[in-house]
């Protein structure tokens, strides 16, 4: 369809593959333009169904707006042969992909994806001309932490989203820009919803950070916010919890935080929590004289602890991983602990000719690597491969900022840094993260290590904000009151003496931090069921039975409380370079490095088995089930490596 007419050529010309010269005339609107234009069309028209009716892609179809921009409005088509039209039997490529080959025009874009962007030699095509076609050569399902952009990149109703099926049509929703909160590389995402309900997740074009890719669990892990689902307060009596009003159960944890010891009380953010929540509950409990505001994940290695920046983010922008000549990967998996930035490493080995070298356990990456080790021992050996190079990159796992040896960790690390030659500009040390909430909650105040802090602590109230992790591990006992403000039913709620029923990201939106700490808006699409609401609400509506001002009421008033905080929560969508890098070194205590003897790094995902289903938002998800026991399907077959 990119033909073109040059002048003195007899033949119009394809334009992605013809080099430009001086003094060329080129004609894109011309009548020999448009006649080639129409019959490329009409040869493409020739073997394709009318499916149209019934096809999902119906109203965002490629093929159908060229159609009508350059299609004719006749056909010539006629059967003299009594064959029909072309028919394909369509392949299984697994729970989450929809098939219609019949409706397939070669354009084998699915292939390149699969081989370039996956790295997975899944999908490839048989035959020639009329008889091509495309598929898997065995009975294979195709896998992949980004394998559900396939359906975007398809320009008809071949490839299509099994979830999504007979749902509605592209005139029929509406469309909301959000974020990604299902990892911490803050992905732009459209929620697409209709009669108060989302449908589906979109990739939002974002040239800094996704470009316009979305992982797996991003675009089909959001039917998880109507699994068990909080749509009622509730209070504890005995073994049993009961519904009642707001003003009931407000009234009651009320008068437990104003009969309780400041020093008892406690908070813990779970991970997919937005800033305007942390800032009020922070505000809420520094009011009442209480500064014991904590993550759920462990992170300690330098006295400085969270109070630098660049401890805790990346220090170069995620479009300036492709640059990259030397990467080196300390105890992280980024294929499935962050898709998107992984996407960046892929093209930095695809286009940079960059070499990746590991320290940790072996992993399924989509690029070649070289094991240096699973020890500590390995990273001196590392600054014999990265050194020389201009543009090195260190991913750091955040789950080794959490072990007894994180400072040796650290301390190794950026000891190579420091012999390094690079450009001023360029920050060589990065921390990988995986919860959305994680960033904006260090940037707000909150402290890292909750587990420890419970421990040590020992509260008698715990205000949890959907976390549920760390109640897995620590058994809280009949003297804690716990109040749960979440969306989601699961341990917490469990133990809870009063649950809140809170929003999800697709009902309250907000603000969140990505692991670059980068401030991105969320809008909010659709209303919170039943009886439940925002987050920060329930926490400002907390504030007033305990006779706190918190000094806003709307949104406007918080985010001017933003603001005061970090003028950085406001600054939507711009990347600030991290100060103070050097001071990282010297503020890693010497006790620390010799407290413990350095140990084997362990990564949580290392197959696409344990990414689908690795923590409990995905884990209530049915789609993300059903990819589970795909994947393990798969891991079991004869040719699960081919």
């Amino acid at each position: 369809m990119c033909l073109v007419e040059i002048e003195g050529w007899i033949k119009p010309q394809i334009a992605c593959s013809t080099p430009v010269a001086d003094k060329m005339k080129i004609r894109t609107n011309s009548d020999m333009t448009l006649k080639a234009q129409e019959g490329v069309l009409e040869f493409i028209l020739i073997d394709h169904p009318l499916d149209c009716p019934i096809c999902d892609q119906g109203g965002e179809c490629d093929l159908q707006d060229l159609t009508m921009r350059f299609g004719s409005d006749r056909t010539r088509f006629t059967d003299i042969h009594f064959k029909g039209k072309r028919a394909v039997e369509s392949c299984d490529l697994g729970p989450l992909i929809r098939t219609e080959m019949t409706r397939c025009i070669h354009c084998t874009r699915c292939i390149r994806f699969a081989s370039q962007m996956c790295g997975v030699e899944v999908l490839g095509s048989t035959g020639r001309g009329g008889d091509m076609l495309i598929g898997t050569y065995v009975d294979k399902s195709f896998l992949s932490e980004l394998s559900g952009n396939v359906i975007d990149l398809c320009p008809v109703g071949a490839l299509t989203s099994k979830p999504y099926m007979f749902k509605a049509r592209p005139w029929e929703v509406k469309r909301t820009g959000s974020i990604d909160v299902t990892d911490a590389t803050g992905t732009n995402i459209i929620l697409n919803h209709k009669s108060d309900r989302v449908l589906r997740v979109l990739p939002r074009e974002n040239e800094e950070v996704n470009q316009e890719w979305l992982s797996d669990k991003g675009r089909w892990a959001v039917d998880s916010v109507e699994m068990q689902r909080l749509v009622t307060p509730m209070y504890r009596c005995g073994n049993s919890l009961f519904e009642a009003d707001w003003k009931v159960v407000l009234r009651q944890i009320g008068n437990v935080l104003c009969c309780t010891n400041p020093t008892r009380i406690m908070a813990v953010a779970g991970p997919h929590t937005n800033v305007e929540t942390l800032v009020a509950t922070k505000d809420l409990l520094n009011a009442l004289g209480c500064e014991h505001t904590y993550v759920e994940r462990d992170f300690s290695y330098s006295l400085a602890d969270v109070d630098i920046r660049a401890g805790f983010c990346l220090n170069n922008k995620m479009k300036n991983t492709a640059e990259a000549d030397k990467i080196l990967l300390v105890g992280t998996n980024p294929r499935f602990e962050a898709p998107i930035l992984n996407a960046w490493i892929r093209q930095a080995y695809l286009q940079n000719e960059c070499d990746v070298y590991v320290v940790g356990p072996n992993c399924d990456y989509n690029y070649p690597v070289n094991y240096l080790g699973e020890d500590l021992e390995a990273l001196s050996c590392a600054q014999q491969y990265i050194q020389g190079s201009k543009h090195p990159l260190i991913f750091v796992g955040v789950d080794q900022l959490g072990t007894s040896y994180a400072s040796q960790i650290m301390h190794q690390v950026m000891t190579l840094t420091s012999s390094l030659q690079v450009e001023e500009d360029w920050q060589v040390i990065n921390i990988v993260t995986k919860e959305a909430s994680f960033a904006g909650a260090l940037e707000c105040g909150w402290k890292p290590g909750a587990l420890k802090a419970l421990e040590s602590i020992n509260p008698v109230v715990v205000i949890s904000l959907g976390a549920d992790e760390i109640f897995h591990t620590w058994d809280p006992g009949y003297h804690v009151k716990i109040i749960y403000i979440g969306f989601q039913g699961d341990k917490c709620s469990d133990l809870a003496s009063f649950v809140l029923p809170g929003s999800a990201y697709t009902e309250a939106g907000g603000i969140f931090l990505n692991m670059e700490g980068r401030s991105q808006l969320a809008q909010r699409a659709v209303t919170p069921p039943g009886k439940a609401r925002h987050d920060w609400k329930i926490v400002r509506a907390i504030a007033e039975y305990t006779g706190v001002d918190l000094k806003y009421s709307d949104e406007t008033e918080l985010w001017r409380r933003l603001a005061e905080i970090s003028p950085n929560l406001l600054n939507v969508d711009k990347y600030q370079p991290k100060l103070f890098t050097d001071l990282l070194l010297p503020l890693i205590p010497c006790e620390k490095l010799e407290s413990c003897a350095p140990g084997s790094l362990k990564v949580e995902m290392k197959t696409l088995r344990d990414y689908y289903c690795s923590d409990i938002f995905s884990s209530n998800s049915p789609t993300m089930v059903k990819a589970y026991k795909a994947a393990k399907q798969l891991e079991r077959s004869a040719f699960a490596r081919i």
